[in-house]
């Protein structure tokens, strides 16, 4: 699903606000997900999961086109752990 048709789908469900304001919702959730990533390393949506900062290690990797060794750096990215009430709606 794109930003586009999720805007779409909420419109329809909120009918009387425009697509510009629920993208304006949309963007404003996301920038304040990212940012509580960012200074607590963890966010929460009750019944939907858990988003969290991983860190990964440094590590040797190989070049596919070459076929040489190459040095990966340590990283952060961020994982998802879904909660009982998603897992069990998926079936």
């Amino acid at each position: 699903m794109t930003k586009a048709e999720l805007i779409d789908i909420i419109g329809e469900s909120l009918q009387g606000v425009s697509k510009a304001d629920i993208n304006r919702v949309h963007d404003a959730v996301f920038e304040t997900i990212g940012k509580a990533l960012e200074v607590d390393g963890r966010f929460a949506v009750p019944g939907f999961g858990t988003f969290e900062v991983k860190s990964r290690a440094a590590r040797k990797g190989r070049n596919p086109k070459t076929g040489e060794e190459i040095d990966i750096p340590a990283s952060k990215t961020v994982g998802f752990k879904p909660a009982a009430a998603l897992k069990g709606s998926l079936g």
